[in-house]
């Protein structure tokens, strides 16, 4: 039972991690939006690297963020959490394999293997709290300037690459929390890390030669 929760939880680690480079290479974090707009002639949508725009015909163009230091705060801060959270889900990754119960990384000590399994758990929370503070703080600011009556600038709605990122850090989260169970499972039955010996042959004379009577030639009037 344990190996299978293990398992399961690599295989949502494994995913949540390739989800990260699947929404950090989606163009489509936020859409320009059509609410209110009768002739709509070319479309923006961006992401946390660069800006693109497509016209009625389906040409698009796309050009980097010139600087990085001109960009809002909130951009940078989503930025630099998700490369934590590549980060912490390769970290994870390579714990997990180190850890699980089938497999031969660090002999037979599962003991060991639990505690390097349960820091993979970790690493996969770690990941999955990033990623969410990322595409949360991201489509927190989308909402506020669309419902913004003063914000002159161009209104965004929230776009697919948000959802996947939503969906990695799910999958982090709940990867993480099997591999915690299964090694807080794991426990009590490390705790005996040797099968029980029996005791030799020659230690069992050893403690049974004193309590066995020595024969005697004497009667027992010789020692009176």
């Amino acid at each position: 039972m344990r190996d299978t929760v293990e398992a399961v939880a690599l295989f949502l680690g494994f995913g949540s991690w390739i989800l990260i480079f699947v929404s950090l290479e989606d163009h489509y974090w936020r859409e320009s939006t059509q609410d209110g707009s009768v002739i709509l002639t070319s479309t923006v949508y961006e992401n946390l690297w660069m800006s693109c725009a497509s016209d009625s015909t389906g040409l698009y163009n796309c050009r980097d963020f010139p600087s990085l230091l001109a960009l809002p705060g909130y951009i940078q801060a989503s930025r630099a959490l998700m490369i934590a959270s590549i980060v912490f889900g390769t970290f994870g990754l390579v714990a997990t394999l180190a850890g699980m119960q089938c497999s031969k990384i660090g002999g037979e000590n599962y003991v060991l293997k639990g505690r390097i399994a349960a820091i993979g758990g970790v690493f996969f929370l770690l990941q999955g709290i990033c990623t969410l503070i990322a595409v949360s703080w991201y489509a927190a600011n989308i909402t506020r300037q669309f419902f913004d009556e003063f914000f002159s600038g161009t209104k965004y709605e929230i776009g697919e690459g948000l959802y996947i990122g939503w969906a990695s850090a799910t999958l982090a989260i709940c990867g993480g929390s099997c591999l915690l169970f299964a090694c807080g499972g794991k426990t009590s039955d490390g705790k005996v890390q040797y099968p029980y010996q029996p005791a030799s042959r020659s230690h069992v004379f050893s403690v049974m030669a004193p309590s066995q009577s020595v024969p005697s030639n004497y009667g027992r009037n010789a020692y009176v």
